[in-house]
């Protein structure tokens, strides 16, 4: 018979998994108090939840949730972020905090339900931010626009500069 704490633990976990849009599994061993708290407040401040969770109760939330792919990145001691509103900061935090800190070694992740492995995680890490993207397209989407219209400001421009020399031309013939 499962007792209530752990059927309602496994809900919890079942549940955040359900909603989570990116999550990154780490190893969190050989990280001092001091750098824990540093990752928790960097990971907090972009909006991440970071919880350390018993591999077993995990294990069966992700079985009850359908994500059975995170199974094998749930050995040794665990702990999840959770990136709830942005799928990339869960992993933008923890690879650029691995990189100063060798302790913390990335499993493994999530995206919108997908798995990702380490070089997935530090891939999606290394994408630019969404601002950065959508600057990007717009940027994209304006420069044909702008070499159109310096076109026919230069057709424009020219047809001034020939108005411009017949005006000299006949202000030369009359002086």
């Amino acid at each position: 018979m499962a007792r209530p704490d752990k059927v309602q633990a496994v809900e919890e976990i079942k549940e955040r998994l359900s909603r989570v849009q990116g999550a990154v599994v780490a190893d969190y061993r050989g990280l001092n108090v001091a750098e824990a708290t540093e990752l928790r407040k960097r990971l907090r401040e972009a909006g991440v939840e970071f919880k350390v969770l018993k591999n077993t109760l995990t294990i069966r939330a992700a079985q009850e949730a359908g994500m059975e792919a995170i199974i094998p990145f749930l050995t040794g001691p665990t702990a999840i972020a959770f990136g709830y509103e942005d799928p990339v900061a869960p992993a933008k935090v923890l690879n650029d905090f691995a990189k100063d800190h060798k302790a913390l070694e990335l499993k493994g992740g999530l995206l919108d339900g997908n798995v990702l492995d380490i070089d997935g995680v530090k891939a999606l890490a290394d994408l630019p931010s969404r601002e950065e993207l959508l600057a990007q397209v717009c940027r994209g989407m304006q420069a044909p626009i702008a070499g159109m219209v310096n076109v026919l400001q230069g057709n424009i421009r020219n047809f001034v500069y020939a108005l411009e020399a017949v005006r000299q031309q006949k202000e030369e013939a009359g002086a």
